[in-house]
């Protein structure tokens, strides 16, 4: 089917219609593949690393740590929803989408990450109970209340975002289905509605995500407005408690950031590659330096990264010797101690 026949075509329809990525000839699109695909490698092994090592290391078997592997888990979702259609139309002439698959994907784009900003809020709140509340912090943060804050982030994040994937279904579209942009999203979507009801739902559904995020970004700097003031009153004493909030605090900076840039600055015709180069900080950047940040910033993770290298180390010395021993070289425990 050519542009032209998909351009005069019905977005309610079953038919397909077009998504554009960048402007660009085809030695640059290889290269957006190439960093695609770096991107969303470095992201799932990242962050299923982290998974791995909350799930097997005991010294990570904490609420703090327990929001982390739920965070990467959240991350290696948020980002398959994007990146493998964007690495598939990379290598098509024609980058098409069906009217299904676009409120699928906008469905599932905004469950993760509703679902995230509501995490972040939880991480937040943890570090403020044991910041501020280090006695109490055991009994207020119990595994219950642990299981009780992830399921109400996927509740949320799943309720909002079924709401407005409904709504934008049910929206007429006469218009032209082009969209001129790296894949579906609701704002995008929105302007190729031709309902003179349109503004009307656009508040709709900007209030429901707004609610979720805004609701999270004001519980998170409440959060660390009380872990600042107490830092601030208790001096030196409370400094190295607060360097365990160093990389949620960055984390949650770089993802409320990019989203409030991305959705609240007005969108135009002259700024459409500025749109895609923003999509793409939130939806696969982020995502990707969120693991980074918290191997580079945090001693525990950094200190499990580097007993599971000891190990696999050790276990690989052993089976290229033939060795069975339940205790390894000396050499090689001093060296992994050292580490």
């Amino acid at each position: 089917m050519s542009p032209e026949a998909l351009q005069q075509g019905n977005l309610s329809s079953p038919t397909m219609f077009l998504l554009l990525g960048f402007s660009s000839a085809y030695g640059a699109e290889v290269i957006l593949c190439l960093f695609f695909s770096l991107v969303y490698l470095v992201t799932v092994l990242g962050n299923l690393l982290i998974v791995t090592l909350v799930w097997l290391d005991t010294h990570l078997q904490c609420p703090m740590y327990f929001f982390l592997g739920h965070l990467s888990f959240l991350d290696i979702c948020y980002s398959s929803v994007t990146l493998p259609k964007i690495l598939g139309d990379s290598f098509s002439p024609l980058k098409t989408i069906s009217f299904v698959g676009c409120i699928t994907q906008i469905y599932f784009f905004l469950c993760f990450g509703g679902s995230e900003c509501v995490l972040l809020a939880a991480m937040a709140y943890d570090r403020y109970l044991s910041i501020c509340h280090p006695f109490h912090y055991p009994m207020l943060m119990s595994r219950r209340m642990c299981h009780c804050l992830v399921a109400v982030s996927w509740l949320s994040g799943s309720l909002s975002s079924l709401i407005q994937a409904f709504l934008t279904a049910r929206l007429p579209f006469c218009g032209s289905n082009v969209i001129d942009h790296l894949f579906c999203e609701m704002p995008f979507l929105l302007q190729a509605s031709c309902s003179p009801n349109a503004p009307l739902n656009k508040a709709t559904l900007y209030a429901l995500a707004g609610t979720i995020a805004m609701g999270s970004f004001l519980l998170t700097l409440v959060s660390y407005a009380h872990i600042i003031g107490a830092v601030l009153q208790k001096g030196v004493a409370m400094q190295k408690a607060f360097a365990t909030c160093t990389s949620h605090l960055t984390v949650a900076s770089l993802f409320f950031g990019t989203g409030a840039v991305a959705y609240l600055v007005p969108h135009s015709s002259a700024s459409k590659e500025m749109d895609k180069v923003l999509a793409l900080l939130y939806a696969a950047v982020t995502p990707m330096l969120n693991p980074i940040i918290y191997s580079l910033r945090n001693s525990k993770v950094k200190g499990a990264i580097r007993k599971a290298l000891c190990r696999g180390r050790l276990q690989m010395s052993t089976k290229g010797s033939g060795i069975a021993t339940e205790r390894p070289p000396r050499s090689l425990r001093q060296g992994c101690s050292s580490q």
